[in-house]
């Protein structure tokens, strides 16, 4: 289990909101690419099939960067490799400007991407780079704020880490829509790059050197991941509910919604699909950010925070099936409402508990291995989602399906859970 920290609730406090400006404003930088990127595919003399690649490419990036960035964060401390990744999530949106100030020469047409231009490569490499950032400091923000912690206070915190990172992505889609549209797709990377650097600049100044383990924590490598997993099998718990939830709500729901809105003809007062879609999307992320500091909060104070997964599955599970059964905007912005609130309870409450469980020098690799699961659930998602829809069961199974998925979870992650003693709070405390 992790140490219990030394730290005052004030020295908490700064390094909390240090690791909280990191994650938002990366969040802020993420989502002020995604206005302004998929219309770029002309201008930057790319297939449309390029233009996926690029949008994926941080995710790619991420996916296979998550285990080494723990690894290096168990055998170094969590400081210096956050640091690290906030700095490189910086260069990707000033990677966007050189992009856009790229001659847009064509390189060639590959097969299966099309056709390829010296500028989309650019933006390609700037999207890695903020994939490989993002990695060191998700699972750096994770380590810091369990090892500053302790069992009493932790769930808030991490909350509070989740909320700021849930709330930075609206943020900013708002930021770069507005943004690009009173002045360039230009000023809005440049904006983006700046809030980066800010975050990078208040951890260096304030972030403490965190280890885990005695002398710095022993070199970890990855062929010892299988072993610690067999070592830990509740964070193989914990990282299927992250995978689920991730599965649902960043593939799913994201790739669907807009389809599901046109082809039940939903309208709401003069919008008509993307319009609906992206007002729902809103609301389900504000309900889902709001019910993570919430949460957070309860879960210091109740025994055991697997009771809080049992209602968020439920009620994630029951706003799929609103959706399946009941195609009405008044239903589908309640249901979202469900959802949202049900993935905003359920992630900090097993973020938390992986915290009390883990011990202080395999912090950074638990962290890869959690997240490691959620970016395959967000990788796969969107993969599936429109053949599921358009080719295979259509959206009321497609959804009920969704819903059987989230339920499972009560039986492979809260019910092994509850049972484990070793979760309860009371028992973490008595170690």
């Amino acid at each position: 289990m992790s140490e219990e920290a030394t730290y005052s609730t004030g020295e908490i406090r700064t390094i909390a909101l240090a690791v909280i400006a990191g994650v938002f404003f990366g969040g802020v930088a993420t989502g002020v690419a995604f206005p302004t990127l998929p219309l770029l595919d002309e201008k930057l003399v790319i297939s449309a099939v390029m233009l996926s690649v690029i949008l994926s490419a941080n995710r790619i990036g991420r996916l296979f960067m998550n285990t080494p960035a723990g690894t290096i964060i168990d055998q170094y401390g969590a400081r210096t490799p956050m640091i690290f990744g906030l700095f490189t999530q910086a260069l990707a949106p000033f990677g966007y400007i050189v992009g856009l100030k790229t001659p847009p020469t064509h390189l060639g047409t590959v097969p299966l991407l099309g056709d390829v231009s010296l500028p989309g490569l650019v933006f390609v490499l700037a999207r890695l780079f903020w994939g490989v950032g993002s990695a060191f400091v998700f699972i750096g923000a994770f380590a810091t704020i369990t090892y500053v912690t302790t069992a009493d206070n932790r769930g808030r915190w991490v909350g509070y880490m989740r909320g700021g990172q849930s709330l930075g992505f609206p943020t900013g889609l708002v930021v770069g829509g507005v943004l690009t549209d009173l002045a360039s797709m230009q000023t809005a990377f440049l904006a983006a790059g700046v809030l980066a650097l800010v975050a990078g600049i208040v951890a260096t100044l304030v972030l403490p050197d965190v280890h885990g383990g005695a002398d710095g924590g022993r070199a970890a490598k990855l062929r010892e991941v299988p072993a610690l997993l067999a070592g830990n099998p509740t964070v193989v718990l914990i990282g299927y509910g992250n995978f689920a939830v991730r599965f649902l709500w960043g593939g799913i729901i994201l790739s669907t919604l807009a389809r599901y809105a046109s082809d039940y003809g939903l309208e709401l007062s003069a919008l008509g699909a993307a319009g609906i879609s992206g007002i729902v999307m809103g609301l389900g992320v504000i309900t889902s950010g709001s019910m993570t500091i919430v949460t957070g909060w309860i879960s210091d104070m109740v025994s055991d925070r697997t009771l809080l997964t049992v209602p968020a599955f439920l009620a994630m599970g029951a706003g799929f099936l609103v959706i399946a059964y009941v195609p009405t905007i008044e239903a589908l912005l309640g249901a979202i409402v469900l959802v949202g609130a049900g993935m905003g309870s359920a992630a900090p409450a097993l973020l938390a508990i992986m915290g009390d469980l883990t011990p202080g020098d395999e912090l950074g690799r638990m962290g890869g291995v959690y997240q490691v699961m959620g970016d395959v659930g967000l990788s796969l998602g969107p993969l599936v989602a429109i053949p599921a829809v358009d080719l295979w069961f259509g959206y009321q199974l497609t959804y009920v399906l969704c819903a059987a998925l989230v339920f499972s979870c009560l039986t492979i992650v809260s019910l092994p859970l509850l049972r484990n003693p070793e979760v309860s709070r009371a028992g973490v405390k008595a170690d």
